[in-house]
């Protein structure tokens, strides 16, 4: 199985802390023995404290509980991917944490931070160069601290592969959901996400803060369109088309879908069309051209050039490495 080593230094926050075990815990096979709920997991989730009687956190730093993990520091060095949840920013991440960190990524492992773990990437030099993000109310503090670092404190998750950071809390749901789409394709991230019961996925690039409250069926938000839009992947839909079903202005509608997504109606379904064409690519034998049409892109090629920009790999490619054998 993967293995994914969270490491637990002391004074880490609850949510971040309990996200990972959570996620990669869920994700099973898609073969199911018959009349069984999951498949055999995938992962192997190990949790590794920097030392004994831990502090665990919840918000502004209060104490809520204590532990002690069953792993230490040096099972991080044997792992595929590590996950560093948040801690209090105002305490420097230990010596031997940001060495374990260090190593693991000289190894050859994943490296991925919830939240305020970016600052422990960070101070093992992993960020250097590079984009990052954390949490928008510590993104100031933290690019004087690292000030090597390009800080974006709008988006969701930033990917580079190799080194993965997310924002607030709950976005650790958002990353360690793609890693398990990067891992093991759509379906399983659909399905993790299923039993979860959150959505498949939000992209790394969606707008970290958002103006309006989680949108519900009766709230005048943009739930009804979205589910909408989702039933009709297939069909060439214009933003005319998208305005009059939301019954506003496009200049309205493409001003709501930014403030609730971080992106245009049109760019937010060509989202939904290239998952569709994951899941089909994954699930059935359709040649390219049949999903094509069925996901709305019309003929192979348009599917192939928007494919291969959000996913690195062209179709055939995607199938190969995904679909079950």
């Amino acid at each position: 199985m993967h293995r994914v080593a969270v490491v637990v230094a002391d004074r880490v926050k609850t949510l971040e802390l309990a996200i990972p075990g959570q996620v990669f815990g869920t994700a099973h096979s898609q073969d199911k023995p018959a009349g069984a709920v999951f498949g055999a997991p995938l992962y192997e989730v190990l949790m590794c404290g920097e030392r004994p009687d831990l502090v665990v956190c919840g918000r502004g730093g209060v104490e809520l509980f204590r532990l002690t993990a069953p792993h230490d520091l040096t099972e991080a060095l044997t792992a595929d991917t590590v996950v560093v949840p948040g801690t209090r920013t105002d305490i420097v991440p230990s010596a031997e944490v940001v060495d374990v960190i260090r190593q693991a990524h000289g190894r050859g492992a994943r490296i991925a931070s919830i939240c305020c773990g970016a600052y422990v990437l960070a101070a093992a030099g992993l960020l250097d160069g590079r984009r990052a993000t954390t949490h928008w109310t510590s993104a100031g503090d933290f690019a004087r601290r690292f000030p090597r670092v390009e800080v974006d404190p709008t988006v969701l998750f930033v990917d580079h592969g190799d080194v993965l950071t997310s924002a607030g809390a709950a976005t650790g749901l958002d990353l360690c959901i793609h890693m398990v789409r990067n891992d093991f394709g759509a379906a399983v991230a659909a399905e993790t996400a299923r039993h979860i019961v959150i959505p498949p996925q939000r992209d790394g690039d969606q707008a970290q803060f958002i103006v309006h409250r989680e949108p519900t069926a009766d709230s005048g938000s943009l739930e009804p369109t979205m589910r909408w839009l989702r039933d009709r992947v297939g069909e060439p839909l214009t933003l005319s088309d998208i305005a009059q079903h939301a019954a506003i202005s496009p200049r309205t509608l493409n001003r709501r879908f930014r403030e609730q997504t971080g992106l245009t109606p049109l760019q937010w379904l060509l989202t939904q069309r290239v998952r569709h064409a994951q899941e089909l690519l994954e699930t059935t034998v359709l040649s390219v051209e049949d999903i094509a049409r069925h996901c709305g892109f019309g003929t192979a090629i348009n599917l192939r050039q928007h494919f291969t920009r959000r996913v690195h790999m062209s179709p055939l490619a995607y199938r190969r490495a995904f679909q079950p054998r």
